[in-house]
C-alpha cells in the first residue's frame, strides 16, 4: 500500500515486489479500468512504484505523481520515463499536496487510502486541489461485505496488521469517507481480489468515480 510508507522502508521493498505479482494476477486490468476515459491534468496521490502510469489514456495531458517513500519514488521515476503520457514524479505527503487550489481536472487514489493516517484529511486535501466538477478516480480495498469478516478486520487493524503492512488498515469505510468530504460518488464497481474462494482481510475492493462538489 503506497503513499504513506516513508517510515516503512522494509515494507516498501516488499510492496515493490508483491505488487508485480498482483499485476500479473489481474490487478493491471482493474487499474486500466479505473483510469479509462480520464482527460486533462491529473494528480496521483501515493503513486507507489508507478504501476498506474502505463494505463493512463491518451486524453491525459499531464500527471503529477506524489510519492513520499524514496525507494518507491525511484521506481516510479523509471516507470514515468516509459509512460504514454507526461508524468512528473515528486516527493510529497498526501496531507499536504504540492499543488494549488483547484489546479487539476482529476485525482487518482489507488491502494493508498488504506494506509494514510487520517483518511478524511487526505480526501479534503484532494478536494482542495481538484477543480469543481473534477473527478476522483479510486481503486481501494475496503471493509468486508459480511459482519463476521468486519469483526476480523477490526481485530487485525487494532493489533498487528498496520505494524506489519506499512500502516495499512483493512476495514475502512472508504466510500463513506469519500462521500463525506465534498465528493459525490457516481460509479462504484465492487470486486474480490484475488478472485479466489478463500477470503483474507483485504479481499473486498472497490473501484469507481466520484465528482468534486461545487
Amino acid at each position: 500500500m503506497p503513499g504513506q510508507n516513508k517510515g516503512h522502508p522494509v515494507f516498501a521493498r516488499y510492496y515493490a515486489r508483491a505488487s508485480q505479482a498482483m499485476e500479473t494476477g489481474g490487478m493491471a486490468g482493474y487499474r486500466r479500468q479505473a483510469l479509462a476515459g480520464l482527460t486533462g491534468t491529473v494528480i496521483e496521490v501515493g503513486a507507489g512504484n508507478g504501476l498506474n502510469f502505463a494505463h493512463y489514456p491518451a486524453g491525459v495531458t499531464k500527471v503529477l505523481a506524489v510519492e513520499p517513500e524514496p525507494h518507491l519514488r525511484q521506481l516510479a521515476e523509471r516507470q514515468a520515463r516509459q509512460a504514454p503520457v507526461p508524468v512528473e514524479v515528486r516527493d510529497g505527503a498526501a496531507e499536504r499536496l504540492p499543488a494549488a487550489d483547484a489546479s487539476f481536472d482529476a485525482a487518482v487514489a489507488s491502494l493508498v487510502l488504506c494506509s494514510v493516517a487520517d483518511q478524511r484529511a487526505v480526501l479534503r486535501e484532494i478536494h482542495r486541489v481538484v477543480r469543481p466538477g473534477g473527478q476522483l478516480r479510486f481503486l481501494e480495498h475496503v471493509q468486508a461485505g459480511t459482519p463476521g469478516w468486519r469483526r476480523v478486520q477490526r481485530l487485525v487493524d487494532a493489533t498487528i496488521w498496520p505494524l506489519l503492512i506499512g500502516g495499512c488498515h483493512t476495514g475502512r469505510d472508504t466510500l463513506g469517507a469519500i462521500a463525506s468530504t465534498g465528493f459525490t460518488v457516481e460509479q462504484v464497481d465492487e470486486f474480490r481480489f484475488p478472485p479466489t474462494r478463500w477470503s483474507t482481510p483485504t479481499t473486498w475492493h472497490v473501484s469507481g468515480v466520484a465528482v468534486r462538489d461545487p
